[in-house]
């Protein structure tokens, strides 16, 4: 009886408040309880093994005819989203990019990367979503396979988690700014306000988290050592999590960051200075030099902890994303039968055929 109290006060909660507010921070990871859900062995991999309906066609708005004008990728009206593919979080990432074509404005104008690092997934995408602005890009794990040192989980050493160090170089060179988005999320709003983020000098965007113990993301080893500890000096840095980002290409390309957050992998390698997996190297380069977003473009933390994903609630305040990070995920509880309240947001944005 209490747990369907709390799950009827969650629904009106979502129905009847017009704000909801962010919810304390928590790491974007992939669920160890996913690694035997929805994947497959290396030697097969068939895409039908997924059955996905037909997403609708949105047509939100009557002006937005010189969008869907097809004049490729560099056309500057575009709106530039990145997202990961994989097996294993396919659901999540067809959810996402659905969430954000009914919510858009101008739908038309989204064009959206996909990196994979496994073969058979365009023609799922491009069946689920046939009119859908897209391209397709390969990204070889091996890249990064000698660079990622263990974790406290081995989720996080997944190559594919570290394909957002190499958008400025995978995407083409037009492509000025791009949204990079984890696969477990939903988009509740308008995504060209997020595009429209002002980032003056910096050359990422991300609601940032003063209040969280910043030092509990390295190891003591790493606030002991004024070679590394030193390189906050001069920074106020604040977490940020990097499933919700606003990206300066053009600046990045330009400084060079990759081969920055190379070098800092390639510390880690030797000497131990944190034990989460692609989250630090951002931290260390860009933590106290990120433009402010508002915390509406990132209610993360449903996906409850990074052992048990047990369920949060959200506070009062605006909302315009909602991110399972942690490690329980909307689709594994939906199906297991065991679902948090806010699960249920999720679920209309799932297109996976049972």
């Amino acid at each position: 009886m209490r747990f369907s109290g709390l799950f009827s006060a969650a629904l009106v909660i979502i129905v009847l408040s017009p704000s909801l507010q962010s919810f304390p921070p928590a790491e974007a990871i992939r669920s160890s309880h996913l690694d035997a859900y929805l994947r497959f062995p290396s030697s097969d991999p068939p895409p039908h093994r997924f059955s996905f309906r037909k997403a609708p066609v949105f047509r939100n708005a009557a002006d937005c005819a010189a969008a869907d004008i097809d004049s490729g990728v560099c056309n500057p009206s575009l709106v530039h989203v990145a997202i990961t593919l994989d097996f294993e979080y396919l659901r999540g990432s067809i959810a996402a990019v659905h969430s954000i074509l009914k919510h858009s404005s101008c739908p038309e104008s989204v064009f959206f990367h996909f990196l994979v690092s496994e073969t058979d997934l365009e023609s799922l995408i491009r069946s689920t979503f046939p009119e859908l602005k897209l391209k397709v890009y390969f990204f070889d794990p091996e890249i990064v396979r000698t660079l990622i040192s263990t974790s406290v989980r081995q989720a996080l050493e997944q190559p594919l988690n570290y394909a957002r160090n190499y958008l400025a170089d995978l995407l083409e060179p037009c492509v000025r700014r791009v949204i990079y988005l984890d696969s477990d999320l939903v988009v509740v709003d308008d995504i060209a306000k997020l595009w429209k983020t002002n980032l003056g000098s910096k050359t990422i965007g991300a609601p940032e988290y003063c209040h969280a113990n910043f030092t509990k993301y390295f190891t003591p080893a790493f606030w002991s050592d004024e070679r590394f500890s030193g390189a906050f000096a001069g920074r106020k840095p604040c977490y940020f999590n990097t499933g919700v980002m606003v990206m300066d290409l053009e600046r990045w390309r330009r400084v060079g960051y990759t081969e920055v957050i190379e070098k800092w992998m390639e510390i880690q390698k030797s000497d131990r200075i944190y034990e989460l997996g692609s989250l630090p190297p951002f931290l260390l380069v860009f933590a106290g030099e990120v433009a402010p977003i508002e915390h509406r473009w990132n209610q993360h933390g449903l996906g409850g902890d990074n052992v048990r994903g047990s369920c949060r609630d959200l506070h009062p305040g605006p909302v315009s994303l909602l991110h399972w990070s942690g490690s329980g995920k909307p689709w594994f509880r939906l199906d297991s039968r065991r679902p948090c309240p806010l699960d249920t947001l999720w679920a209309p944005y799932d297109l996976y055929g049972h």
